[in-house]
């Protein structure tokens, strides 16, 4: 179950312990969490887990069950990340463990990324899984990463291991076991004290493509 705790001014959502999925309840909670985050005064925002896993990502598993319900669940994903995206705070996503498919996605939508160095793998694995990219979170990842990290994560489901990621620009740094966090925390640091709605601005017009392209209908 997400979390949200404070170091100083900078918010921490932990996702939880497990697969951390995006089921509709995570992602309820997970907005609720944001709400807050902003509504409190937060300089900073820092996503992180406390088990083996960032995010998995879809729930695939509710997805089968409620396949009626595919282009709903879809919608709600792409609005996180847009969210995400546009949040007018400094974000960092802090990953002990393994992000993939929409987990690695919603780390993507942060400002900054920080991965342990020894354990845990970013991953896309859409094009072995037969899952295409939707055009909106296909413009999420190219409006954050270099066509070449592009080519190199979207097109191929390699799993990235921290250094790895960091070569190819898709984090920013790693860290050792139990300094993700702390890692992420102080990259956002001296961040602390924007004027959200100038940052959100900012933001909304740098992702325009992307967030037009997550939250069509």
């Amino acid at each position: 179950m997400p979390t949200l705790d404070y170091h100083d001014k900078i918010a921490v959502l932990d996702l939880g312990a497990d697969e951390n999925r995006f089921s509709p309840e995570f992602l309820d909670q997970v907005g609720a969490h944001l709400d807050t985050a902003v509504a409190d005064g937060a300089q900073g925002l820092v996503t992180t887990a406390s088990g083996k896993f960032y995010s998995n990502g879809l729930d695939l598993d509710w997805l089968g069950a409620n396949a009626d319900r595919a282009e709903w669940y879809v919608a709600r994903v792409q609005a996180l990340l847009a969210r995400m995206l546009t949040l007018p705070l400094p974000t960092a996503a802090a990953l002990p463990g393994h992000a993939f498919g929409a987990g690695a996605m919603l780390a993507i939508a942060h400002d900054y990324r920080v991965m342990r160095a020894d354990r845990g793998y970013f991953c896309f694995p859409e094009v072995d899984i037969r899952i295409p990219f939707t055009p909106g979170m296909a413009a999420l990842i190219q409006a954050k990463l270099t066509p070449r990290s592009a080519v190199a994560s979207m097109t191929t489901g390699r799993r990235f291991g921290g250094p790895d990621a960091a070569a190819y620009d898709i984090v920013d740094a790693t860290a050792a076991e139990g300094a993700v966090t702390d890692s992420a925390v102080a990259l956002l640091t001296p961040l602390a004290g924007k004027d959200p709605g100038t940052l959100g601005a900012v933001k909304n017009t740098m992702y325009a493509t992307a967030v037009a392209a997550l939250t069509a209908e």
